[in-house]
């Protein structure tokens, strides 16, 4: 295997065009993805994701394609294209199979094929395999080899970057895994962790999201008994942080690409194997309802149909990543009480949102007032930073401030708007 392969990174998102820039200042690399008004973008300078900026891009080395035929030949195929669930939370390897055919039918003798993309432990070897083989016609393991690479990207995370982290890696031989050690080696300072087979690192970066979902899961379901009792769930969380070893985790909607859909995938695996899931299931179950929940004690409080603002549509704080937005949930909860609910988000593609949830975004808060709530659903800085006079204009006399995230923990408001928080 050479020891400076051409690379080929393929699907260039929140993952693929961080790791594809990273690998281009040291090996020759191909960017692909289908979506040609990607690639113009990114010709241009300009990354959607906000994850890599436009000097970065001009400078990189990379060749951006959205051809085939220009990732034949390649020596190292690396796949982060998504891994979503269906409507009924089961595993959809549909963009990780069109991988595998692009890829197939592109690569020749002595490739290897890294997987990136999140999955159960098995997919790699069972399934891609065999589906690079018929697209290929090669023999795996002979012909080309396998590779995976768990991602970890945390949107807009500026400490933990793909030029800083641990990466784990496994390689289908001993030879590929030094393979992947010099490539990743090159890219990250945070050094890579070889892991014992290729299964092992698949079920590692599974249960990575999968601790996180239910460790965040029991914060909701505490949160849903302390408003029972009167209780400010960050009240507790405050007290109990002074103990050394807690788990200082916080309650909120739990959406994004990858905690509100990985644990699905290790799910179906225990299934597969005669296993049912309690625990991770029962941790879904809580955070997927945790949007109707603040809806119903949003609109309980309000009583009478009302006018609300919601605040925030992305799936965290100061990013446009709108992927599995549970605040989705709580607008459309809130609809079918029979409120009316208008939306505000700096970060988001108003494009984006209207092709991915129907919802058209209100383009600036300049002129708004007359509202009976305000929803705090995202702590983007704009709002964190929102003063007495914001929400005495933005509300009416008696109106509501629904603190979904603790944005205005602490805050003065003006007097006679009522203040509702987890």
């Amino acid at each position: 295997m050479s020891t400076n392969p051409s690379v080929a990174v393929i699907g260039l998102g929140y993952v693929g065009l961080p790791l594809a820039v990273g690998i281009a200042r040291h090996f020759p690399t191909v960017g692909f993805d289908i979506a040609q008004p990607r690639i113009d973008e990114l010709h241009k300078g300009f990354d959607r994701t906000g994850e890599v900026d436009a000097a970065a891009l001009r400078a990189s080395t990379i060749r951006l394609t959205a051809r085939l035929d220009d990732i034949r030949g390649c020596g190292v195929y690396i796949v982060t294209v998504p891994t979503p669930v269906t409507d009924d939370n089961e595993p959809d390897l549909g963009p990780v199979l069109s991988a595998c055919r692009s890829v197939g039918g592109a690569m020749a003798k002595g490739a290897v094929v890294v997987f990136e993309s999140t999955v159960y432990p098995g997919v790699t070897e069972d399934i891609c395999g065999p589906a690079l083989e018929q697209a290929s016609g090669l023999k795996c393991g002979t012909d080309f080899f396998l590779g995976y690479s768990p991602e970890r990207i945390n949107p807009g995370d500026r400490e933990h970057t793909v030029d800083r982290i641990t990466k784990v890696i496994a390689g289908q031989t001993p030879e590929v895994t030094e393979l992947l050690a010099r490539v990743y080696g090159a890219v990250t300072t945070g050094g890579v962790f070889r892991a014992a087979s290729i299964r092992v690192a698949e079920a590692a970066k599974v249960i990575e999201n999968a601790q996180r979902d239910i460790n965040i899961a029991f914060i909701n379901e505490i949160t849903m008994i302390f408003q029972k009792l009167g209780i400010s769930v960050h009240d507790v969380l405050e007290a109990s942080a002074t103990k050394w070893n807690f788990l200082n985790f916080k309650p909120g909607l739990v959406g994004g690409h990858c905690i509100g859909v990985d644990p699905f995938y290790l799910a179906r695996c225990a299934q597969d194997n005669g296993h049912h899931p309690e625990i991770i299931l029962a941790g879904r179950r809580i955070n997927d309802g945790m949007g109707p929940w603040v809806a119903g004690k949003v609109s309980d409080l309000l009583g009478a149909k009302s006018r609300i603002l919601v605040l925030g549509l992305t799936f965290k704080e100061n990013v446009p990543d709108l992927r599995n937005s549970k605040v989705v949930d709580v607008i459309r909860a809130l609809r079918e009480r029979g409120h009316g609910v208008d939306v505000h988000d700096p970060f988001a593609d108003p494009a984006e949102a209207e092709h991915e949830y129907g919802e058209t975004l209100i383009p600036s808060l300049d002129g708004l007032a007359g509202y009976d709530c305000i929803v705090g659903a995202v702590p983007h800085a704009p709002y964190c930073a929102f003063t007495a006079e914001h929400f005495g204009t933005l509300l009416k006399p008696g109106g509501l401030v629904a603190d979904v995230k603790a944005l205005w923990r602490g805050r003065a408001l003006p007097e006679g708007l009522r203040l509702w928080s987890l």
